[in-house]
């Protein structure tokens, strides 16, 4: 693995942190976008994972992106997502699953990241005018 690449991209009022190892696969706080939204953005996050199509997308993009991800109590997530009681947090997601898609981070630069192409699909979920700019992602290579 190579050196982390910290920086900071800022849309629509708010910095929003960003990361990446290989320049290929940037990674950004879903902590950051969703404090656009909450001061409790963990609570946020929550809430989104707990829908039907958030936890189909997931399953979807691990897929295709993570030859470890484990289908089998993917699909058991998926028969639940959407029920009243379901609920679902981001520690039971990747270790259930072997997910990649999704990390959370402790310390100083800690909080919730995901592959730009779910933080994508967050943001869109957060708000019609989507703190990430509606799409126009600048990627940290384009700088």
């Amino acid at each position: 693995m190579g050196k982390i690449i910290k920086d900071t991209i800022h849309a629509n009022g708010i910095d929003i942190g960003i990361y990446t190892q290989d320049f290929e696969n940037e990674f950004i706080s879903l902590t950051d976008i969703a404090r656009y939204k909450s001061d409790d953005p963990t609570a946020v996050i929550q809430n989104w994972m707990r829908n039907r199509d958030v936890i189909e997308f997931l399953g979807l993009w691990e897929r295709l992106h993570n030859s470890d991800f484990k289908p089998l109590e993917f699909e058991g997530f998926k028969k639940q997502a959407g029920a009243n009681a379901f609920t679902m947090s981001l520690k039971k997601w990747i270790e259930t699953t072997d997910a990649i898609g999704i990390v959370s981070k402790a310390g100083r630069y800690g909080g919730t990241y995901a592959h730009s192409d779910i933080a994508m699909s967050f943001a869109a979920w957060i708000s019609p005018e989507n703190p990430m700019g509606n799409g126009a992602f600048v990627h940290m290579t384009g700088n």
